[in-house]
């Protein structure tokens, strides 16, 4: 593993802002003819974010729901820019965010799978040398030049795991991705992120998986409300992390990390 990151983050804040409706009671509806009211909440998904991803390693993020794990990863991913700070990322990136979006239902597998390796900058040519690779491992051939609409969701998300893991991407973000699918697909799943980690520039993860992100894993940063919390060895970030999910108390939690 290289010191040279391939990944690298600084001060990153990123801000959205949700409508929120509440009933009203007698008096309000009255004046304001039935109607609720709306008020604009600001969310700060992120906060001054800041860390680095060398050549050669896999980063597991982990974090309760709403810690701010998968904006993290469409920042990174360019999916959303930052409100501020700045993200240098070097090399192509192929992004499991949500197994399939980008796929047009409207067309086949086939066409979608084409469209898919193009835009990563591949060649035809190259995308045609891996198209039945990639259909191989989702093992829904013969569906493949059937409209994407007629696709149950675990055949979408198992199209979308082969286009992203074979089309030999410089880095590779995945967000929950190795949850999807049967126990036979998962663990072929498993074996093929496995695989990447000797490819891949480097890999970031985001699992609920304590078990799955020991095990691929170099290092982990533990996320809590847009901030970073801690980041280090697997096992201690784990161990910390789990204490906290029985306390409640990040404070309780840090006087013994």
């Amino acid at each position: 593993m290289s010191d040279s990151p391939v990944i690298s983050l600084h001060d990153v804040s990123f801000t959205y802002r949700t409508q929120i409706s509440r009933k009203p009671n007698f008096m309000e509806a009255v004046r304001n003819a039935g109607r609720g009211q709306r008020s604009t909440k600001l969310v700060h998904a992120l906060k001054n974010v800041t860390f680095d991803v060398a050549q050669g390693e896999v980063l597991g993020i982990v974090g309760a729901n709403g810690a701010g794990k998968s904006t993290l990863m469409r920042a990174i991913g360019g999916i959303v820019p930052p409100d501020e700070g700045e993200i240098r990322v070097r090399g192509e990136i192929s992004a499991l965010l949500a197994l399939g979006v980008g796929f047009n239902p409207q067309l086949s597998g086939r066409e979608n799978v084409i469209l898919a390796g193009l835009a990563t900058g591949l060649s035809r040519e190259v995308v045609e040398e891996q198209y039945q690779a990639i259909v191989e491992f989702a093992e829904i051939e013969e569906f493949m030049d059937m409209p994407m609409r007629t696709y149950s969701s675990g055949m979408y998300s198992r199209l979308g795991f082969a286009v992203a893991t074979n089309m030999n991407p410089d880095i590779l973000l995945i967000d929950e991705a190795l949850s999807t699918g049967d126990a036979h697909f998962k663990e072929k799943s498993s074996q093929r992120i496995k695989e990447l980690k000797d490819s891949a520039g480097a890999m970031v993860i985001v699992s609920h998986s304590m078990a799955t992100l020991k095990e691929l894993s170099n290092r982990l940063l533990w996320m809590h409300k847009g901030e970073v919390i801690a980041t280090g060895e697997p096992e201690k970030i784990i161990d910390a992390y789990s204490k906290f999910l029985k306390v409640g108390n990040i404070n309780a939690v840090m006087e013994d990390f």
